[in-house]
């Protein structure tokens, strides 16, 4: 596998897509969406989303909907959070990573009209990757409990939403072909509840020695040695069986920026922690599983 250079590859910033086609994106994926409070389904009124209960959702300018029904909580990726995300992200780091993901789902998908699904999709970068390997007319939604994130996913074209994973998705039943989840949080039960029998989800965890050299050294968050592993046995125990875990390993080298980067996109910047002064190089290793729900 070619070992990206965050420090030598140039930015690749979006181009942000006109209002007209995010709510195209956002139009397409309705039969996916159901109403947070009744479950009813959802149907868009000019700038709104609306359920025959009467429940109404306004659309965000940026074209992404909320359907949180709250404010963000206080550990909600921030706008700063997410621009540094998109930085990182934008330099090719994690590449190797994106595309192990969306070869896996391009197998696997039916040969048309497939329905997919990001839950924890930050700003879309892997939903996005993942769309683009997928058959024709695929069908794409991102959802996040951040409403800075979901403006960035909605920016790149997909059908945005913010949304709660462990409160209860805004989604149909059994209505999606895959779903990824990448360093994200996810709900077995609800994976379970909307993902269709023999359908797919690709579930990215880091593994122990995942940037263990930038941990060391700037004194960040642990890895949980077992995370795949629990992961795993909670997918198993709603449903789904998992295939044996794919390695993906590399050295990546970064400049401080990237360094700095990597550290505010993630949970280490609600936390205290020393800086990078200097280039590193530092291990990318995660697991890779794929879990197909049982018919």
């Amino acid at each position: 596998m070619n070992q990206p250079d965050a420090a030598n590859q140039p930015d690749t910033p979006i181009v942000p897509v006109p209002r007209a086609a995010r709510l195209a994106a956002l139009d397409a994926a309705l039969p996916l969406l159901a109403c947070p409070h009744c479950h009813g389904p959802l149907r868009r009124e000019q700038s709104a989303l609306a359920c025959p209960a009467g429940h109404r959702f306004d659309i965000a300018r940026a074209g992404y909907v909320n359907l949180l029904g709250h404010a963000a909580p206080a550990n909600a990726d921030t706008p700063a959070m997410v621009a540094a995300r998109e930085r990182f992200l934008g330099a090719g780091a994690y590449d190797p990573i994106a595309d192990a993901v969306a070869a896996v789902l391009a197998r696997v998908l039916p040969p048309r009209d497939a329905a997919i699904a990001e839950f924890g999709a930050g700003p879309g970068f892997y939903l996005a990757a993942v769309r683009a390997a997928a058959p024709p007319h695929t069908t794409a939604l991102a959802t996040d409990i951040s409403p800075a994130a979901a403006r960035r996913a909605a920016g790149r074209g997909l059908a945005s939403v913010v949304a709660d994973t462990w409160a209860g998705l805004p989604v149909a039943d059994a209505c999606l072909d895959g779903v990824c989840c990448v360093f994200a949080p996810r709900n077995p039960a609800e994976l379970a509840r909307v993902v269709r029998p023999g359908g797919t989800v690709v579930l990215v965890t880091p593994a122990r020695d995942h940037l263990v050299e930038l941990r060391e050294r700037l004194g960040l968050l642990a890895v949980r040695p077992d995370a795949g592993p629990a992961a795993w046995q909670a997918l198993r125990g709603a449903g789904f069986d998992v295939d044996v875990a794919r390695p993906i390993t590399y050295a990546l080298r970064v400049e401080p920026a990237q360094a700095r980067d990597l550290v505010e996109m993630g949970p280490n910047a609600h936390h205290a922690h020393g800086s990078a002064d200097e280039p590193l190089t530092v291990t990318v290793s995660v697991e890779l599983a794929t879990a197909q729900r049982r018919r």
